[in-house]
């Protein structure tokens, strides 16, 4: 079945997924400048590529949240 619109407890599941992804990149990008081992280094540059690419796609699912009116 294909829905238009997430849930509103979907939407907030999406949004937590969201924070804690965009603080673990920041957290590996901020960590590799620290870093001087090589393999871990690739390790961490590995997490900031496959980060970026579930941000990506929890973006997309985002945007099928539903649109909140005012009143």
């Amino acid at each position: 079945m294909d829905q238009k619109h997430l849930a509103p407890h979907e939407t907030m599941e999406i949004h937590e997924m969201l924070n804690f992804k965009t603080v673990a990149l920041t957290k590996s990008k901020f960590m590799q400048g620290i870093v001087f081992d090589r393999d871990l280094k690739a390790v961490m540059e590995k997490d900031v590529q496959q980060s970026v690419q579930a941000i990506q796609q929890l973006q997309g699912l985002y945007a099928k949240a539903p649109v909140q009116q005012t009143i």
